[in-house]
Formats: C-alpha cells, structure tokens, sequence
C-alpha cells in the first residue's frame, strides 16, 4: 500500500462512504471482502491513503475520489457556440454553466446550429481518450431529415458513403417517425469528424433540418431542459473510464 501524506491521509472507509460508494460500514465490508483496490493492490481495514493521488476502484470499477475533479453534461441549445470564452461574442456555454472554481472544458463540441448532450470536465487524461478516434466512443443522435425516405437509405449510411476527406458510416440506423416531408430518424456512429451527421445526410439526399446528440458512449441527455446541467453520478463517470478501457 503507498505512503499517503499524514497531513492529507484519509481511512479509506470514509473515502469510499464520501464518494456515494454505500455508508462507512458498507465500505468497510466491502474492503473485508477484497473487494477494494487501491493502485491495483487489494486494500485492507484500517488503510489511509490520499485520495487526490491514489486509484481506488471497487469490484474494478474506478471511483472518483478527488474532489477537485469535475464531470458534467449539458443539454447545449440550439444558437450556442461549444466554447466557454468566445472570442466573437456569441452565446456560449458559460452563458449557462455559472462560475467553478476549477477551470472546465468540454469534450469535443456540437456546432451552433446542433443542441443535446456535451460533456464538460477539468479531467484532462479522460477528455483526450473519450474525443481520440481510437478509443471509439458511440455517440446517438436524434435528427429530423427531410422525406420521405427510401428502404435503402438505411443499409446505404451503413455500407457507408463516400465523402470528400474519405469515408464515413453509420452503426446504427433506425427510422423514428415519417410525416409528411419530414422524416426523424436515429443514428449511431464513432465518428468524430466537423458536421458528419449533416455530410452523410447531404451524400444520400436528406438534408438535416434539426440534430439533437441524445448520447455520448454510456451516458444519455435523459430529459434535461435546453441549458441545464447535472454532475455526473460516480456510476456514470466509471462507466466512461470503462468504456476507454481505463
């Protein structure tokens, strides 16, 4: 077990029992059971450790222990910009977001003309993982198109459809609601690349009139207002290390 800094050391039940993990003697049976690591050796009763500077994880599910670090999602609106200082004056998510003592980012970023789910942190490490094409984080969107819609469209966003930096295909394709002219339809994809949705869309002939982003890997925008936001619970930010396989 490491040396934890006496000034800063704390039992490790209270960590655990701080950080929503259960009560103190939930933690405590849990640590009994083996069931608590600590920079991946199992962790006994009576254990102190800093818990800015250690990895705890239960049932190898990491768990967030240092206080200073912040998860959010945002229901960014439509007509904001994903910046926290834009330089043109525009609306921007600090327009929404308050004041933190720590300095946040947002990981990756929906154009102006898009709204739904972005996720803000100060967890650097985290944030390049879950923006970085490699890890292949899923991201869901909502988008209304315009109709009707052929039966191949579908098979054709996943076959994949040629555009001009290469490439692109869906995961997923599903058709929500046909109205009229307006059709609504869900998408998956790993892709990251400037207005994706929208150029695939366009290549196939159904141009986007509205794209909401209702997931990014295992968390969901849920029913949130249009400019909220919420902490990310314990559960959700270790099923985002899970998903970059951290």
């Amino acid at each position: 077990m490491p040396q934890a800094d006496p000034d800063s050391s704390v039992r490790l039940q209270k960590i655990l029992a701080t950080a929503g993990v259960g009560s103190r003697r939930a933690s405590e049976d849990l640590i009994f059971r083996g069931r608590v690591t600590v920079n991946g050796k199992v962790a006994k009763l009576g254990d102190k450790v800093d818990p800015a500077k250690v990895e705890i994880r239960v049932d190898g599910a990491r768990i967030i222990t240092d206080t200073k670090l912040v998860y959010l999602a945002m229901n960014k609106p439509r007509g904001v910009v994903s910046s926290m200082d834009d330089e043109k004056g525009r609306n921007e998510l600090a327009d929404f977001l308050g004041t933190f003592e720590q300095r946040i980012f947002h990981v990756g970023r929906l154009d102006a003309d898009s709204e739904g789910l972005l996720l803000l942190t100060n967890d650097g490490g985290l944030a390049h993982k879950l923006m970085h094409p490699s890890y292949g984080i899923a991201k869901t969107y909502l988008a209304e198109v315009a109709g009707p819609l052929p039966r191949n469209v579908g098979r054709r966003l996943q076959s994949g459809v040629e555009l001009e930096d290469g490439p692109a295909k869906v995961d997923t394709f599903k058709l929500i609601d046909a109205i009229g002219k307006t059709a609504q339809i869900e998408i998956t994809l790993h892709e990251g690349r400037k207005h994706i949705v929208r150029r695939m869309m366009d290549e196939v002939g159904h141009p986007v009139s509205r794209l909401i982003r209702t997931a990014v890997g295992p968390i969901r925008l849920g029913d949130m207002r249009p400019g909220g936001f919420r902490r990310l619970s314990n559960a959700e930010v270790s099923a985002l290390f899970k998903a970059v396989g951290d």
